[in-house]
């Protein structure tokens, strides 16, 4: 899905273009369904009709492995038990999407589904089990698709997906981020971005990890400063699980205060060297990996996007490109030891055609985000006597190269920068004795290349008083930073666990700023299906670095923001694969950074599409001194695929959110949306199709008017800050799957109709400068694409 800047008004028709490609699409689609399946039925043989699962089986809190555990796969005869090294390979699994069950005396025996068994290579999975009294009633250790308790750092508001719950996500469009999008509670900014909006936070208030790697922006095109972009840089096929908590985390996870993502990937198969080409809704790419030798395996990828040839195609003015490779290794020398090293390294480029009046004009709109980046991590766990220490050392690196020019192709604004930050974190987990677990460890972080090179235009940059003040920096610095923490989490009944913590951050590059977090949570199973559970603390977080040189004052005037949260829910599981779960929660802000120049708004940055209309990136005087309160409720149903041939969620949320700035005037944050639902229905009637659909609702984000006469015309009138919305957004996506079988391989192919109603929804509207008058802006309409999985 092409950045929401690269579908502005005037550019280009957004319906006509793309409905033709939907018929070319769908004729491809159906042309390429036939052939294969007659291809298929001519050389498909009793080789290829079953499939491998392999799979290693851990203990929950030790993380140690577990032998003799009984592996079997529901509705099939294929059994088998785990090692000494809780190793297991399941043989002869009839291929398809299959769910496992998993028993060992002492554990609560589970059940994990949506494992896509193919030919052409083993399935690899991850199974961990908790330790239970073997006293207990039959009826409390049945096999359940959901844990029964969750981890005492993800106490509340955390929803976990698997990989083919991200894979198969209609509208995703191959991208992660908007595949947990559908969690309650989270809103995006408009359908060509992937920023996520947790609870009225901002998309700058998240955090993600990626394999132990704190990870400041995870896309291709990211906004400096924030989390969000156009779209993921992290291959979606090598997802082993996306979790995200959107409140009330424990003290392991800091320096955010909305919500925490955590992704998992998976490991390469061990069983023989295997490889993947496909065609997706924006790029091409290639996958290989296997085992090496007989404790280590690998996996590696490269993708490029063809949008700069359908963007020509289509004769647009910018010319969108991007390309990624990813590659990880894990090794296990031990039974005690695995280490794993991942790095992913991106680039990206926009190429503007300014060879005609139309094209300067449609150009002189849009920021050109260029930027190269990679982030890079090695990672040792250690298993002890009586828990686990996790030691990762990585490093995240992006170059920026922003700019735009106006349509006589005069600079408005050109940045140059680097942020270069290296990172070392340990954790230890510890069970202290009979029902207690001690969690504790410390992250540092050494910014060691910050280098800023920023010049922006006066007209774009106004104070308060309408005076233009033009910026140019050309600085550079390094930041220092900790986090330690400790939790103690007491199991002090069967069914109450209490936990209680606490977290300290030091801000070197902040006047050696230091600041205490206190974190608690509760959680009290009342029978065998129902849970309520109760958290709360404070979370800080540190402005982002490229704040600190938007004026000369701002490294004295900005310190860490924080936010008092609060949050209460009640789980009932209906049966062993649905789930229901109602929240409240309430989150209260100070010392948010406001706007000098704004004194009516705080920060509140996604993505920048037009430096001309308001000051990007944070290059502005700032201080901490708003203040800003969250609160809602939110209902969520879940079915996990089971014996029934149907899966899917409902959620929906009731929010509001306010901030007063340095006016004191409380006034609706920028991300408010009273109002927020996602519904996700998927049925897969055999082992070879699958058809899924999402329904997304959410009230219209507020937008402060543009300012339509006089020398400031086109600029935003913050004397209205946010007091008009954009109409209720309502998008439909359809997906449809199909698998074929020849011989040992797999053909896999898609159609995904993102918005497939065709129904262009309303966006904050634009400033003409041709009529130097306001234009209503719409989002792109039905957005087709097909996609090609060959495994061999």
């Amino acid at each position: 899905m092409p950045p929401k800047s690269m579908v502005r008004h005037g550019v280009y028709d957004t319906r006509t273009p793309f409905q033709r490609m939907f018929g070319v699409m769908v004729a491809c689609f159906a042309t390429m369904l036939s052939a294969t399946a007659a291809h298929a039925q001519k050389r498909v043989q009793a080789a290829g009709t079953t499939g491998t699962i392999t799979g290693r089986i851990t203990e929950a809190l030790k993380e140690t492995p577990v032998a003799n555990a009984t592996v079997r796969v529901l509705g099939q005869e294929a059994a088998t038990q785990s090692d000494s090294s809780g190793r297991f390979t399941l043989r002869g699994v009839r291929l398809g999407i299959v769910t496992i069950e998993v028993r060992r005396l002492g554990f609560a025996p589970v059940t994990k589904g949506n494992i896509a068994v193919s030919p052409a290579k083993p399935a690899e999975v991850a199974v961990v089990l908790r330790p239970i009294d073997v006293q207990l009633d039959a009826v409390t250790v049945r096999p359940e698709a959901f844990p029964a308790q969750m981890a005492a750092s993800t106490p509340v508001s955390t929803q976990t997906y698997d990989a083919e719950e991200v894979r198969r996500q209609p509208g995703a469009q191959e991208d992660v981020l908007r595949a947990v999008s559908i969690a309650p509670g989270v809103g995006v900014t408009s359908g060509g971005r992937n920023d996520l909006i947790v609870r009225g936070g901002a998309p700058f208030e998240n955090l993600f990890i990626v394999d132990n790697i704190e990870v400041p922006n995870i896309n291709h095109f990211g906004t400096q400063g924030s989390t969000g972009g156009p779209v993921s840089l992290i291959n979606i096929r090598f997802i082993e699980s996306a979790s995200l908590s959107a409140g009330g985390f424990g003290a392991r996870l800091g320096d955010r205060t909305s919500s925490a993502t955590t992704l998992t990937l998976r490991e390469g198969n061990r069983e023989r060297l295997a490889g993947e080409l496909n065609v997706a809704a924006t790029q091409y790419g290639a996958v290989i990996e296997g085992p090496i030798g007989k404790n280590a395996s690998f996996f590696a990828n490269v993708r490029k996007s063809y949008l700069d040839l359908l963007f020509k195609a289509l004769g647009f003015s910018f010319i969108p490109s991007y390309e990624d490779a990813t590659a990880k290794v894990v090794w296990r020398p031990t039974k005690r030891d695995a280490f794993s090293f991942l790095t992913i390294v991106a680039r990206g480029s926009i190429l503007f055609d300014n060879s005609t009046d139309s094209g300067r004009v449609t150009n002189s709109q849009i920021v050109n985000p260029g930027q190269d980046q990679y982030f890079s991590g090695i990672t040792w766990k250690r298993l002890l006597s009586r828990g686990v220490a996790t030691t990762t050392l990585g490093r995240t690196w992006t170059r920026y190269a922003t700019s735009q020019r106006d349509s006589l192709l005069v600079p408005v604004l050109e940045s140059r920068s680097t942020e270069g930050e290296n990172i070392l974190r340990t954790d230890i987990t510890w069970l202290a004795g009979r029902g207690v677990e001690i969690e504790t460890g410390t992250i540092f972080k050494y910014a060691s290349d910050l280098r800023y090179d920023v010049t922006l235009a006066g007209f774009t940059r106004r104070d308060a008083g309408g005076i233009p003040q033009p910026l140019r920096v050309d600085t550079s610095f390094t930041a220092l930073r900790n986090g330690t923490y400790v939790q103690a989490t007491w199991q002090a009944q069967p069914r109450l666990r209490l936990s209680v913590g606490a977290r300290n951050d030091w801000y070197g590059f902040l006047d050696n700023a230091v600041r205490f977090s206190p974190r608690a949570s509760a959680s009290l199973r009342v029978d065998e299906v129902t849970t309520f559970t109760l958290a709360g603390g404070r979370y800080y977080q540190a402005p982002s670095y490229i704040w600190l040189v938007g004026d000369a004052q701002n490294a004295e005037r900005l310190k860490p923001f924080r936010a008092d949260q609060a949050v209460a829910g009640v789980t009932r599981l209906v049966n062993s694969d649905v789930k229901v779960q109602l929240e409240v929660y309430g989150k209260r802000y100070a010392d948010y950074p406001a706007r000098r120049f704004r004194p009516q708004a705080v920060l509140s940055p996604s993505g920048f599409d037009d430096a001309t209309t308001d000051i990007p990136f944070g290059l502005e005087p700032l201080e901490s001194t708003a203040t800003g309160d969250a609160y809602g409720v939110e209902l969520f149903a879940q079915k996990k695929f089971g014996a029934s041939p149907f899966y899917g969620q409902l959620s929906t949320s009731l929010n509001r959110t306010r901030f007063t700035g340095i006016n004191g005037t409380a006034t609706r944050g920028a991300f408010d949306s009273p109002v927020t639902a996602n519904g996700v229905l998927g049925w897969r009637p055999n082992a070879k199709w699958e058809v899924a659909t999402r329904l997304r609702g959410a009230t219209g984000l507020p937008f402060t008017p543009f300012v339509n006469t006089g020398s400031v015309a086109g600029t935003l009138d913050f004397t209205r800050y946010n007091t008009e919305r954009v109409g209720t957004f309502l998008a439909a996506d359809l997906r449809i799957d199909r698998r074929f079988v020849m011989r040992r391989t797999q053909f896999i192919a898609f159609l995904d109709l993102q918005n497939f109603t065709n129904r262009q929804n309303q966006q904050a509207p634009v400033w003409n400068p041709r009529t130097r008058a306001v234009d209503s802006n719409q989002s792109i309409g039905l957005f087709p694409s097909i996609g090609l999985n060959f495994e061999f």
